[in-house]
């Protein structure tokens, strides 16, 4: 059966990028951090890597993230979603944005919708019963979250107190979830730690 699963690394201190984020620094200042645990984690990191590449149906994500993957230091047509090369099968991925780029660099990947409601509702429909998995950014992983689209909350929890950058949790006041923790994998890269999400 089809989840929505919100997947994302974070600091200790709740923050999904470094300060200083552009195109040519897309995790930020000191945002590399965040996923060490992808390419230079061990076994157990790669195999949390694995799992959810191969449970992922189709992919969500925002327009600020979209711009970095495809610009210039971005995916390239070797490689791309899940650190994996291109020539394994990728999944659609959908993009949350109020204008779609005229050309993007990297084509038919991506498609273009204008809410997360409809983000979830068009991934569902081709995600082939597998996860439709939220990357990011931190934006339309807490909306996703606020709106109540979200099944489960997977956080990989990174060894760095990052101090700025872009918050996965807004500062304003928000709706609250209950979490059950279903699954922790503990290395010196993360914490990797998946929680089922409350509906209220």
């Amino acid at each position: 059966m089809t989840q929505v699963v919100i997947d994302i690394s974070v600091s200790v201190d709740g923050y999904v990028t470094g300060p200083n984020v552009g195109l040519d620094n897309g995790l930020g200042d000191g945002g590399e951090a965040l996923h060490y645990w992808v390419f230079q984690g061990g076994p157990e990191d790669s195999a949390v890597l694995d799992a959810s590449f191969e449970n992922t149906g189709a992919v969500i994500q925002g327009r600020n993230l979209f711009d970095i993957i495809d610009g210039p230091q971005g995916w390239s047509d070797e490689m791309g979603y899940g650190a994996k090369p291109t020539g394994e099968v990728n999944p659609p991925v959908f993009v949350v944005t109020h204008a779609a780029p005229e050309n993007p660099r990297l084509g038919e990947r991506f498609r273009f919708v204008d809410s997360p409601e409809a983000a979830v509702a068009r991934a569902r429909d081709v995600a082939e019963g597998k996860d439709v998995v939220v990357m990011g950014g931190g934006q339309i992983c807490h909306e996703v979250l606020a709106a109540g689209l979200a099944d489960v909350l997977r956080l990989h929890v990174a060894p760095v107190v990052l101090g700025a950058g872009t918050r996965l949790f807004p500062v304003e006041a928000g709706p609250g979830f209950t979490l059950e923790l279903t699954e922790s994998v503990s290395t010196p890269s993360a914490q990797h730690l998946t929680y089922a999400v409350g509906k209220g």
